[in-house]
């Protein structure tokens, strides 16, 4: 079983800076595409930032220039550097990762618990 686990999560003020962090664990063979989504209340769940196992990486428009992901793949991890955060940054922050488990070929969408930010205006 594999399971995603996020940490960094908390409660910061307008232009502070965060760091989420996604740890993967359990039988993992390899990780394709990995990432952070977040759900803001009433609103639909929308890509913060995603990365593929080469290094390509996709931004949400609103978090252009302002975020940076990156992973370590020796360590199945996956972090958001977050700066300049707005209060419309405020949300659950979910991780999510295509991962082939040990004993399988094919690759599987895992999602984390999420982790709360909120940015204090």
């Amino acid at each position: 079983q594999v399971q995603l686990v996020e940490s960094g999560g908390g409660l910061v003020q307008t232009g502070d800076s965060l760091t989420l962090s996604c740890v993967a664990s359990g039988s993992i063979g390899s990780i394709a595409t990995t990432g952070w989504y977040r759900q803001a209340p009433g609103k639909q769940r929308e890509l913060v930032a995603k990365i593929t196992s080469l290094g390509s990486i996709n931004y949400g428009d609103s978090v252009k220039g302002r975020f940076t992901i990156s992973r370590d793949n020796a360590k199945n991890t996956v972090l958001l550097q977050m700066n300049t955060l707005k209060p419309e940054d405020t949300a659950v922050y979910q991780c999510n990762a295509l991962v082939r488990s040990a004993a399988e070929s094919f690759y599987y969408p895992y999602w984390g618990q999420g982790t709360q930010v909120t940015v204090a205006s």
